[in-house]
């Protein structure tokens, strides 16, 4: 199966001059959003992944499964005052100001092999805080993974020494 041939771009979303891959095609169809998960899971069923650690929002909607099939414990990645108890905090740029991630602090640990997973690496801002937050907690950062990659906003160079994998570059 092709998978982006069913991921629907639609122009000039959120503002002019933009092209926005829409995943939700992908996720309404069965087989093309289970081919996604095998594809992410199986890159990575030989690294030994303790934690999958899910990137607010839609790392949630990959990261669980590709946690399961792998094994591994699922950790979420939230914007800040989402999470119940104490956590770790990492800002990072926006086009426009800042934002920021958090984790629970008791959620990660020196044993850990992280997989960060999200839908997108764009600019790699978030992905970047996510590495240093699951650093900063002691666990080892495996790689990161992608269902898409915008490569020509060279989001890789954000990751630093942290491996990486995309199912799908544009």
């Amino acid at each position: 199966m092709n998978l982006s041939e069913v991921i629907r771009a639609i122009p000039d979303f959120p503002k002019p001059g933009i092209m926005f891959r829409d995943i939700t095609t992908m996720l309404k169809d069965p087989a093309a959003f289970a081919e996604c998960v095998n594809l992410l899971s199986d890159e990575f069923k030989n690294e030994k992944i303790t934690k999958v650690v899910g990137i607010e929002s839609r790392g949630f909607i990959f990261g669980a499964p590709v946690a399961l099939a792998l094994g591994a414990g699922f950790v979420p990645a939230r914007k800040p005052g989402k999470l119940p108890a104490e956590t770790a905090k990492k800002e990072y740029a926006l086009e426009y100001g800042t934002d920021s991630i958090e984790i629970h602090k008791d959620a990660l640990g020196p044993e850990d092999r992280v997989l960060i997973v999200d839908d997108l690496l764009a600019t790699g801002g978030t992905a970047a805080a996510a590495i240093a937050l699951v650093r900063e907690l002691g666990a080892t950062v495996a790689s990161c993974a992608f269902v898409i990659e915008l490569e020509s906003l060279n989001g890789r160079a954000a990751l630093g020494d942290c491996d990486a994998f995309s199912l799908l570059c544009f």
